[in-house]
C-alpha cells in the first residue's frame, strides 16, 4: 500500500507540472537570425585571431570570459591553459602576426543549439576545436564561455 501510495503521488506531481503546460522544444525560439548572429560572434572570434584584429574579440566576447584549454605536450601527456579577456584580446594582437594562417585558414563553425538568451557553438579552427557557450547581452550575443583542445591525435 505504501508503494502504490508513492507512485500515486510521484504521478500526482507530474501531473500537475503538466498542468501548467508541457515544455515546449528548445527550437521554438531558433530563429534564422538568431543562429546567424552566433554564427557571426563565433566568426569574429576566429577571424580577430586569424586577422590579427582583437577588436573583433571586443564585439564578439563577453568581458567575463572562461577559457580553458587542453593542450596535448610533446610526451603525449595534456596541459591546461586557462585565459581570460584581456589574455585572448592579446594572443588575437599577435599569434597571426607573421600571417602562418592565410585567407583559407580552417574555420568550420557549427551552432549546435540557440535558445532565447542562450546558445552553443562549435568551432574548428587551426589549433584545434572550440565549444563555445554564448549569451545575448544587450540584445547581441556574446561569448561568454570557451572550452578548447588541441586537434584530436586521430585527426
Amino acid at each position: 500500500m505504501k508503494g502504490l501510495l508513492s507512485v500515486l503521488g510521484l504521478l500526482s506531481g507530474v501531473a500537475l507540472l503538466y498542468a501548467w503546460g508541457p515544455p515546449g522544444p528548445a527550437e521554438a525560439a531558433w530563429t534564422s537570425a538568431d543562429e546567424e548572429a552566433v554564427r557571426e560572434a563565433v566568426l569574429d572570434y576566429v577571424e580577430g585571431v586569424y586577422e590579427v584584429a582583437p577588436e573583433r574579440i571586443d564585439r564578439s566576447v563577453h568581458p567575463s570570459l572562461h577559457k580553458l584549454g587542453f593542450l596535448r605536450r610533446p610526451d603525449g601527456s595534456w596541459g591546461t591553459a586557462p585565459m581570460d579577456f584581456e589574455q585572448l584580446r592579446a594572443l588575437a594582437g599577435q599569434w597571426n602576426a607573421d600571417g602562418h594562417v592565410g585567407d583559407d585558414g580552417l574555420k568550420e563553425v557549427t551552432v549546435l543549439d540557440v535558445l532565447d538568451q542562450t546558445a552553443s557553438a562549435k568551432l574548428v579552427a587551426e589549433w584545434g576545436v572550440d565549444y563555445f557557450h554564448l549569451a545575448r547581452v544587450d540584445g547581441r550575443w556574446q561569448i561568454l564561455n570557451v572550452l578548447w583542445q588541441t586537434p584530436p591525435a586521430d585527426g
